[in-house]
């Protein structure tokens, strides 16, 4: 498993610790593999291994992570084009 500086660390642990479980559970164990995979795919991990539990919040989320900001700072067009990525590769 990839080292992680304590600021990916903290990165992470700024999801949430139900994100972060999900995330060690789908074998992503730091920031960089995040940033590497995107939101898109990580998000598509996360829903097909917890299918009832993922919402678009977690994509959202992930997405706001990689640039560091709020989630509720995306805006709507980004939140939408996120969306359509999901929608593109199903």
């Amino acid at each position: 498993m990839p080292s992680e500086t304590p600021d990916e660390q903290e990165r992470i642990q700024h999801m949430g610790p139900k994100m972060s479980e999900w995330l060690h559970a789908i074998g992503i164990h730091t920031f960089a593999e995040i940033e590497e995979l995107g939101a898109v795919e990580t998000y598509k991990r996360l829903k097909a291994a917890f299918p009832k539990r993922v919402s678009l919040n977690a994509l959202y989320g992930l997405q706001a992570a990689l640039l560091n900001i709020p989630w509720t700072a995306l805006s709507s067009e980004m939140k939408a084009d996120l969306r359509a990525q999901v929608e593109d590769a199903e």
